[in-house]
């Protein structure tokens, strides 16, 4: 089948590194340009312990590679992650991290909550979020229902105390059973951006981690109130595809796997008529 050039949008529109996390983060910024999207997200650092790390410290040939190849293809950078906060986390140590984001003019990090003790987590999301601003980064918090900040309340907690934000996942909005209405009567200055896919809308039998790191559907395939999630938040903003799955990273190309996510992003944004530029 034959794609159509990409539609043209309001907001800022990205491909995130997790949709096609084997792909190192310069080659990614060039599929994510020819494919269409505006920015890439990059994963900077590992999510998890068993995670391989890209070679993206500062002052690393990778990092400066990224750098001219997001420069040269006019792709930015969106989000960037991850910094995991659990019991033993010295938030000092995410210094590095942040300039590497910095480098990449990226707008936002990422923070995943891993420690039991909310008011510890949200002391050092606080640091966190103080450590990225002078960077001209903004610290986000996702819920997942398999990590202990597991709903919109634990986030929006975390992120009210520290000036940093919540950043959603369709997936987790369905998973962690988050109310579209209080999405919709969020603070607009608590949101980051959106990651969009799409999946069952009852979660299959099986690990709930390995369907968010591996059985997503891309947006527009799947069950999830996709449009409604879109209406809830803010017009303009920025969403991210962010939709692995295994099955169709066997199947195709990276560079068709880009392509057909891009169109797939279309197809549910064109729902959103508003965000569409006259």
């Amino acid at each position: 089948m034959t794609l159509g050039p990409p539609m043209r949008w309001n907001r800022v529109l990205a491909l995130d590194h997790l949709t096609l996390l084997d792909v190192a983060p310069p080659d990614l910024a060039v599929l994510a340009a020819e494919a269409g999207f505006d920015a890439v997200g990059l994963r900077i650092a590992p999510a998890t312990a068993a995670e391989p790390r890209w070679p993206m410290s500062p002052g690393s040939p990778m990092l400066a590679e990224t750098v001219r190849r997001c420069r040269d293809s006019g792709v930015t950078v969106l989000g960037t992650e991850a910094i995991r906060l659990t019991a033993e986390s010295d938030v000092a140590a995410a210094e590095p991290v942040l300039e590497t984001a910095a480098r990449l003019n990226a707008r936002y990090v990422n923070a995943i909550g891993d420690d039991p003790d909310l008011e510890r987590l949200s002391d050092r999301f606080g640091r966190l979020a103080a450590m990225a601003a002078p960077y001209g980064i903004r610290a986000v918090i996702e819920f997942m229902a398999y990590k202990t900040v597991r709903t919109l309340d634990d986030a929006l907690a975390v992120a009210a105390r520290s000036g940093g934000g919540v950043l959603l996942d369709a997936l987790h909005v369905q998973r962690c059973g988050a109310d579209i209405g209080q999405i919709a009567r969020m603070e607009p200055e608590l949101l980051g951006y959106l990651q969009l896919c799409d999946a069952p809308l009852h979660q299959p039998p099986g690990d709930a981690a390995a369907e968010a790191r591996t059985g997503r559907l891309l947006p527009g395939d799947g069950g999830l109130p996709l449009t409604a999630l879109l209406t809830a938040v803010p017009p303009g903003t920025p969403v991210a595809v962010e939709a692995p799955s295994l099955s169709l990273r066997r199947a195709l190309t990276p560079e068709q796997f880009a392509a057909r996510a891009r169109r797939s992003l279309d197809r549910v944004l064109a729902r959103n008529q508003p965000d569409r530029p006259s």
